[in-house]
């Protein structure tokens, strides 16, 4: 099993900045990690991932302004989101892929509401 930890979330002002931080325990063999964003009305998209290797993927609404990082010793996982606009609004959501045979784990969320 694993247990992810999330915070960092809150409400900020268009083009401020927010850093989301998720903490992994409980398991090893923790392969990609990522958020998701669950947006009011919108289905459940990825936003960014970063594998074992360190190989990032973004969703190309954030790219130049989010970056995800990683802290392999702890098993944590970072979304550093700049230049926030009203858009980003919504329940960032962590997800890990563990454990063997692989699957998704997923976390509670934080809400991260942006005011225009």
């Amino acid at each position: 099993q694993v247990q992810l930890v999330e915070s960092g979330g809150g409400l900020v002002q268009a083009g401020g900045s927010l850093k989301l931080s998720c903490a992994a325990s409980g398991t090893i063999l923790i392969r990609a990690m990522g958020w998701h964003r669950q947006a009011p009305g919108k289905q459940r998209e990825l936003v960014a991932v970063i594998s074992r290797s360190s190989g990032t993927t973004y969703a190309d609404s954030v790219k130049g302004r989010f970056t995800i990082s990683r802290d392999y010793a702890n098993n944590t996982v970072y979304l550093q989101m700049n230049s926030l606009k009203p858009e980003d609004t919504g329940v960032y959501v962590c997800v890990v892929k563990a454990g063997l045979p692989v699957r998704d784990y997923s976390g509670q969320g934080t809400q991260v509401t942006v005011s225009s």
